[in-house]
């Protein structure tokens, strides 16, 4: 298991990346309430020791995560998310799109590679490299992690280069597992309402994709 002395997670006002800095700042002009902020991960209530899969996603929306401070919460991607954890017993509770809602998660933790929303949904490659050094002690913090499963290929890329493997020899495709060190990383195109708008990813898709991963965790 990799191990790090670095914070696992960015101060709220974090400067390292200037243009996503900026981003947020325009966004606390205009919705003062909002959540604002580089985006925690959110974990099982039982801790760290409890989590055995992570999931890795690309970065907060805006009026998702950004919003709501917690990933995949407050826009489509999270509907599809969150009801296929809790039908493969990874989630408990009801989600209802808000952070104190009664959702929690079993086992399982949710991160992202990139934890300010970026404009237009698109982080660039040196914000990428930069937050990386926050998923890097991220995955560090779960001593019984056993699996990772990543949403897209921007978030399948930065895991990979965290866990110090090359690019090249696990690259990025739907529904493929591949080992690194003592982990196995599953691949998934990312649940965002564009992937299942346009067939790029199906409902069934996914679930298969959850259940490969359940079926890994039962051994």
């Amino acid at each position: 298991m990799l191990s790090s002395p670095l914070p696992v997670d960015p101060d709220r006002d974090c400067p390292l990346c200037p243009r996503l800095h900026d981003f947020i700042a325009g966004w606390r002009q205009r919705e003062p309430g909002w959540y604002n902020a580089p985006v925690r991960s959110f974990l099982p209530p039982e801790g760290e020791e409890a989590v055995r899969f992570l999931i890795v996603g690309l970065a907060p929306g805006v009026r998702g995560a950004n919003r709501t401070g917690r990933p995949f919460t407050g826009d489509y991607a999270g509907d599809l998310l969150y009801a296929t954890l809790k039908r493969f017993g990874m989630a408990r509770g009801e989600f209802e799109a808000r952070p104190d809602d009664s959702l929690e998660l079993i086992g399982t933790a949710i991160t992202n590679a990139v934890r300010c929303v970026p404009p237009d949904n698109k982080p660039v490659g040196a914000e990428i490299n930069t937050c990386r050094t926050f998923l890097v002690p991220t995955i560090a913090r779960f001593p019984n992690l056993r699996a990772i499963l990543t949403l897209g290929a921007i978030g399948h890329q930065s895991t990979v280069r965290a866990l110090g493997a090359r690019v090249a020899a696990v690259p990025f495709k739907h529904g493929v597992r591949c080992d690194v060190g003592n982990l196995a990383v599953f691949s998934s195109y990312h649940c965002s309402r564009y992937n299942t708008n346009t067939g790029v990813l199906t409902e069934e898709m996914f679930v298969n994709v959850f259940r490969d991963v359940a079926e890994f965790l039962r051994t």
